[in-house]
């Protein structure tokens, strides 16, 4: 058993860092949350969702 096996064990935050680093630069093919998957590739949302300042027509503007 290797530590990262060994179950819900202490880690400092700098070693899971490194550790998720070592797993980005191999592939992560050896990660442990199998949540990204390259092959369903999802189409993004657009993120501009800022609603116009319509203060000027709620207020009766100058």
């Amino acid at each position: 058993m290797t530590e990262e096996q060994s179950g819900p064990k202490k880690v400092n935050l700098a070693d899971a860092i490194r550790q998720k680093l070592e797993q980005k630069k191999n592939g992560g093919a050896s990660g442990k949350s199998g949540s990204f998957q390259p092959g369903s590739v999802q189409k993004m949302k657009s993120q501009n969702n800022k609603k116009p300042n319509n203060q000027r027509r709620r207020t009766g503007g100058s």
